[in-house]
């Protein structure tokens, strides 16, 4: 096992202009620990995960595992271990054989390999399947054979490339509690690459959110979710994501429609400090509620569309009088309003709202 460091470490494809897939990331992975990188297509995070690999040059910075210096070594010397999103089983050999593999090319004795494969294969399960071939397994006994296959190397380093991408949904999640209950049990530093925020939400001990090739925020699942550092974050992080629009600051007070909404004084200090008179206001949609028609303390929203989930629904509408600002709100699902329908919405607490600069996206407080 190992930390990772990237120390600026940049990635440059040539062209006019050049383009910075990955730019001066700092990125400390500590020994033993889960690091989920994500973001949207194109945001350089599995660039980076293959610059730790090997698979792409480091144009500038350095990346180091341990107290070694990675740079500019070749893959096969890096001592990590990659698990594929197309899982690169070969057809012709059995899940033992594939499993084995690598530990083959090292020449170790097949005596050392079978115990090698055979105590992995216990671990994922896979014990009944070591005599059969690639084809006449599911994807995601496939997933487990391409997790067999990286484990038996016992690497400093797993690298995970969105491993999941293929599965059906229920498997998806069934697979990634598996993972990360592996990982824990193993102890081996692990760096996984997923487009998907709940996935990541929900395995790693840290989450770093890329865009651009740029590093936005590195925290743990809560923080990000808690206090997100900058609008982009904001809106990538959380499912649904979180509302946010433009809104005007009266007073001690921010525009939700026309519900003048109170703010807790440091951040009244902090709309002050910046001299705006316009915030771009976040809010969650758990942070809203339905209160009463005649309720003074609310404002309306045209109900546009209901996704009812069981336990809630997801209320989506538009603020009447202002049809471009539009709202999801997560209501009981027992009990959730009809399409067409005006309903009167309210903060349930000022202090769950979420101020960013209109111009930067940084957040204010």
């Amino acid at each position: 096992m190992a930390e990772v460091r990237y120390e600026a470490a940049s990635r440059v494809y040539p062209g006019s202009p050049p383009v910075r897939a990955v730019d001066a990331l700092d990125l400390h992975v500590a020994d033993g620990e889960f690091l989920v990188l994500v973001g949207p297509s194109g945001s350089g995070k599995s660039t980076a995960l293959r610059m730790l690999a090997g698979l792409e040059d480091v144009n500038e910075g350095t990346i180091r595992i341990g107290d070694r210096d990675v740079t500019n070594v070749p893959p096969k010397a890096r001592d990590i271990a990659m698990v594929f999103q197309s899982y690169a089983l070969y057809p012709h050999m059995t899940v033992a054989q594939n499993m084995g593999f690598a530990l083959k090319l090292q020449g170790l004795p097949k005596d050392e390999i079978a115990a090698k494969v055979q105590e992995a294969a216990k671990t994922l399960d896979l014990v009944k399947y070591l005599d059969r071939k690639p084809k006449a397994l599911s994807g995601g006994q496939r997933q487990r054979v391409a997790m067999g296959r990286a484990i038996v190397r016992d690497p400093a380093v797993f690298l995970m490339d969105e491993p999941l991408s293929n599965l059906d949904a229920k498997l998806r999640v069934e697979t990634r509690a598996n993972i990360a209950a592996l990982q824990r049990r193993l102890g081996t530093t692990t760096i996984y690459v997923t487009h998907d925020q709940v996935e990541a939400m929900t395995m790693g001990h840290r989450v770093a959110v890329l865009k651009d090739g740029l590093l936005q925020q590195c925290d743990t699942p809560r923080a990000l979710y808690d206090r997100p550092a900058n609008a982009f974050v904001a809106g990538f992080i959380g499912s649904p994501a979180m509302n946010l629009h433009l809104a005007r600051v009266s007073g001690e007070s921010v525009l939700l429609g026309d519900l003048p909404v109170l703010l807790p004084r440091e951040r009244v200090q902090a709309v002050a400090d910046a001299g705006l008179s316009e915030v771009t206001l976040g809010v969650r949609p758990e942070s809203l509620s339905l209160v009463a028609s005649d309720s003074g303390d609310g404002f309306d929203l045209a109900v546009e569309l209901v996704e009812e989930l069981g336990a809630d629904a997801l209320v989506h509408g538009s603020v009447v009088g202002d049809a471009a600002d539009r709202l999801v709100l997560r209501v009981d699902g027992r009990t959730p309003p009809a399409l067409g329908q005006k309903v009167r919405v309210t903060v349930r607490d000022a202090e769950e709202l979420h101020l960013f600069h209109p111009e930067t996206g940084e957040r204010l407080v």
